[in-house]
């Protein structure tokens, strides 16, 4: 499985981003999507996950704020995030489990005016 994530860059506080996550090779293996992030200085943290019948998970630093979705005849995972907020920059991480754990690149999203 590879992982091929984009969508990072700069928002403002408040804004909003899409970030992608599109998977190619044994796709028919993954149970469950999602992304981490890793703040600078930081470890890194578990954002929210999907899994095959669409339920979703966030941590409770994103709830209400962002959203998980899949587009399967894309193999593709997106995570909107909005009302930015500054603590929300980070290298964000996208992730599938299927027999082991596959990592994407990370992408950077930067929340600043």
């Amino acid at each position: 499985v590879q992982l091929q994530a984009s969508g990072g860059g700069l928002v403002q506080p408040g804004g909003s981003l899409r970030l992608s996550c599109t998977a190619s090779g044994s796709i028919v293996s993954i149970g469950v999507m999602g992304w981490y992030r890793q703040a600078p200085g930081k470890q890194r943290e578990w954002v929210a996950a999907i899994r095959r019948d669409d339920s979703t998970t966030y941590a409770d630093s994103v709830k209400g704020r962002f959203t998980i979705s899949r587009d399967n005849a894309k193999n593709t995972v997106y995570l909107q995030m909005s009302s930015a907020i500054p603590e929300d920059t980070a290298v964000y991480y996208c992730y599938a489990n299927a027999y082991v754990t596959y990592w994407g690149q990370g992408t950077q999203v930067t929340v600043s005016s």
